[in-house]
């Protein structure tokens, strides 16, 4: 019989390329990782790795192997969320990475939202891209992916996940109150804080300035939009911000809607079999009910009004510990940056 984590080690070696890259990303050594592939040579009685100068390579006969491998892990995971859904209470531990912007508004009033119910829930949160989280989604290093989408600009859908939309958000044109310029096309001359080209923030905003007529001056480039509103609120810049960006409450600081009404999308990932995983469902059901208190609230939908995402989450946290009180409060555990293998399975 074969072996499911000798199998999953082909398949992660059939994606990744190397023996060290597999090691590195499951926390094996290479002659681990040598060894068990070797095994299961021995198991199918086939051969399934062939040099390829310096690397190895897989045979026909191994990428038969993990096209089926892909099948019984998905299955893994369905027998999984089976399980978890007979038993009577949501636990253990879900892996979550987030994009910074959720991080810092609806993922921890979504997290103090569960702590009532669910109270033995351990939910840890990796501030991380969606270009770096989903194939380490794939790969086993988190258990649900919060990502973005922005209008024009599909991420690729990853073979052996599965995805929901949870809500979208408005993307706002933000300019410095005291500028006589207030909409897109008459600001061409002003300079303009975006994200960096290649990615796909930075695609859709230059390409919204060129529909609207012109190629922007970008002359600040950064991924953290908390540095895009600091150099609108300094009258430095102007910015294409979604409305999770807290830029509402910044004195100084006036939002107008972007013609067309564009809205960048709020998705979780997570691979095919968890979707229905009790503590997927309870995390995804949270964000949703989050963003929908907090649209209520119009914290990020209503031009002029002076409450943040900010504000509004931290109120709903607030009145959350009061309604849970005694509950534990240590339930988020934020870690930034790229996975490692501490986050390895």
């Amino acid at each position: 019989m074969l072996d499911l984590r000798r199998l999953r080690l082909l398949r992660e070696l059939h994606r990744r390329g190397t023996v060290t890259a597999v090691a590195q990303a499951l926390s094996y050594s290479p002659s681990a990782v040598s060894q068990q592939l070797a095994t299961l040579e021995r198991e199918t009685g086939v051969r399934l790795l062939e040099p390829a100068g310096r690397r190895v390579r897989l045979t026909a006969q191994a990428v038969v192997l993990v096209q089926h491998a892909e099948v019984l892990l998905a299955e893994m995971e369905r027998a999984e969320s089976a399980l978890a859904r007979s038993l009577e209470e949501t636990a253990g531990t879900l892996r979550v990475a987030a994009f910074q912007t959720a991080v810092l508004t609806v993922v921890p009033a979504a997290i103090t939202r569960l702590q009532l119910p669910h109270p033995n829930l351990r939910v840890e949160v990796t501030e991380l891209e969606p270009d770096v989280a989903l194939p380490a989604l794939v790969s086993g290093d988190f258990d649900l992916v919060l990502a973005e989408e922005y209008p024009g600009h599909p991420l690729p859908h990853l073979a052996g996940t599965s995805r929901e939309d949870v809500f979208s958000v408005e993307l706002l044109l933000a300019v410095p109150s005291i500028w006589e310029e207030q909409n897109l096309y008459h600001l061409a001359g002003r300079p303009f804080a975006m994200e960096p080209a290649g990615t796909p923030a930075g695609q859709w905003a230059r390409s919204t300035c060129r529909d609207a007529g012109f190629e922007p001056d970008v002359r600040y480039t950064s991924t953290d939009l908390q540095i895009h509103v600091r150099l609108v609120e300094q009258q430095l810049a102007v910015a294409l911000l979604p409305a999770l960006a807290g830029a509402h409450s910044r004195r100084g600081v006036t939002l107008h809607h972007v013609e067309g009404r564009p809205k960048r999308t709020v998705f979780t990932t997570v691979r095919s079999g968890a979707s229905d995983h009790p503590s997927v469902r309870a995390f995804t059901a949270a964000i949703a009910e989050t963003h929908e208190h907090l649209e209520d609230a119009h914290a990020w939908t209503t031009l002029g009004w002076h409450r943040t995402a900010f504000d509004c989450a931290g109120s709903l946290i607030s009145s959350q510990h009061a309604l849970g009180a005694g509950r534990p409060s240590s339930h988020l555990h934020v870690r930034e940056g790229r996975p490692g293998p501490e986050a390895a399975e």
